[in-house]
């Protein structure tokens, strides 16, 4: 209610009050706060760039227009676009649609190309300012935001939750578009995490495979027996930090 855009020093800024203390969010807080390294990151690709990647990932769509739908993807692909886009998009077009600036956000994460997301975050929530949308974009950002500016915020306990992995979703995920082929597209290698033996030995990433070592604990004779503990009791007692893990 409170939120307004003001540019100040050249710099546009979102400010509002928050429990009656003034909060400011700009482009380059929202990369210091969620420490993102992406300045010199794309804004958006080229028009000609975006339909080549998305073809390589399989968008058989025969359109020039710049809006794009999840339905003319393989599975996989499919996922992987809806789950970003639930993180990341400004939601102004339905469930199968995502535009350029997503597209190019999905391209760059899918390619390793650098992003400007902390640009795309701060435009994204000075559109929806601009246009009267009633409604929270990015609450665990927002949250990240404010903390970073006014401290713990706990004694708020009202708790927003927002699923996405929905019976619905996935309903509508499984949704075809027309025409398209049904071929499945494989993800990136770029994309897939490596096997243990190509990230070398040296790799700190563990796996199901590294041994779990049980720490024995110590018993002695001079201690005082007592009743034997339950079965759920002794197993909390077996059940000891694996720090050296």
């Amino acid at each position: 209610a409170t939120a307004k855009v003001q540019t100040v020093n050249g710099v546009r800024q979102l400010q509002a009050l928050v429990d009656k203390k003034r909060v400011i969010i700009t482009e380059s807080s929202i990369r210091r706060d969620l420490h993102l390294d992406d300045a010199e990151g794309t804004d958006c690709l080229p028009t000609a760039t975006i339909f080549e990647e998305l073809a390589c990932m399989g968008y058989e769509k025969a359109s020039q227009k710049l809006t794009f739908y999840k339905a003319f993807f393989s599975p996989q692909w499919k996922y992987y676009i809806h789950t970003t886009t639930q993180c990341l998009s400004a939601k102004f077009t339905t469930w199968n649609e995502f535009s350029s600036f997503m597209a190019s956000l999905i391209i760059c994460l899918a390619t390793n190309q650098q992003f400007n997301m902390s640009k795309y975050i701060f435009d994204a929530m000075v559109k929806h300012l601009d246009r009267g949308v009633k409604f929270l974009l990015y609450q665990r950002f927002l949250q990240a935001f404010i903390n970073q500016q006014l401290g713990n915020m706990s004694t708020h306990k009202k708790i927003f939750v927002n699923p996405f992995h929905t019976n619905k979703v996935f309903a509508n995920m499984k949704r075809v578009g027309k025409d398209f082929s049904l071929r499945t597209t494989p993800l990136f290698d770029t994309m897939m995490v490596k096997p243990v033996e190509e990230m070398g030995e040296d790799s700190d990433h563990p796996t199901d495979s590294t041994p779990i070592h049980i720490i024995d604990q110590p018993s002695s004779s001079s201690q005082p027996k007592k009743d034997k503990p339950s079965t759920k009791a002794q197993r909390q007692e077996e059940e000891v930090p694996q720090d050296e893990a």
